[in-house]
């Protein structure tokens, strides 16, 4: 498989850090990837957060409000354009996928998205996916605002105080990290779940 275009395309992404709109880029790309966009914001929102720590707190503000805003975009064509919905979804997943995404929104919306939103599962896939089911649009973006802002602020944390060091750590490790953060979370809802 010809992995040539994607890293160049990873290349491009990164090389935003270096210019003075690397913010605005990173906005239009946290944007983009909630809907169709391949490489996540991660990768210049680690970049930009090392090049400046001080301002890794604005920067996870604009991945953030970008992402979350993408996601409503993306939840939009689903809602709007189901067919164009279901053609994109088809670049990143299979029916077998689509149908569980689907069980997923049945069981718990909330918890559906806000997996999808801080774990390296597509999020895209959940957000065009939540307009074609028509899951409910105030738990999808309650959903998205936590599970986005959790994993953004999360990497500016890092950023902030580790510099460098967090930025190999992340690169090593992201999967492994976002899945444990993962489980904290599924753990605190299931917590107020039985709790309260």
């Amino acid at each position: 498989m010809n992995f040539g275009p994607l890293r160049r395309l990873y290349h491009w992404t990164l090389g935003w850090a270096q210019r003075p709109a690397g913010t605005w880029a990173l906005f239009v790309i946290a944007f983009a990837e909630s809907s169709c966009f391949p490489i996540p914001p991660d990768v210049l929102l680690i970049a930009l957060g090392i090049g400046a720590p001080r301002r890794a707190w604005w920067f996870a503000t604009v991945c953030t409000v970008g992402s979350v805003l993408g996601g409503m975009a993306g939840y939009g064509i689903g809602l709007g354009l189901e067919g164009f919905g279901r053609t994109i979804l088809g670049w990143f997943s299979d029916a077998a996928t689509f149908d569980k995404v689907k069980a997923q929104f049945a069981e718990n919306t909330f918890v559906a998205v806000a997996l999808a939103g801080f774990t390296p599962i597509p999020y895209k896939v959940f957000t065009i996916a939540a307009g074609i089911f028509r899951v409910d649009f105030p738990t999808f973006v309650a959903a998205s605002v936590v599970s986005r802002g959790a994993r953004f602020f999360l990497e500016a944390l890092l950023m902030r105080f580790f510099g460098e060091k967090a930025r190999d750590v992340l690169e090593k490790r992201f999967e492994w990290i976002t899945i444990g953060g993962a489980v904290v979370l599924v753990g605190g809802f299931l917590a107020v779940k039985y709790l309260f």
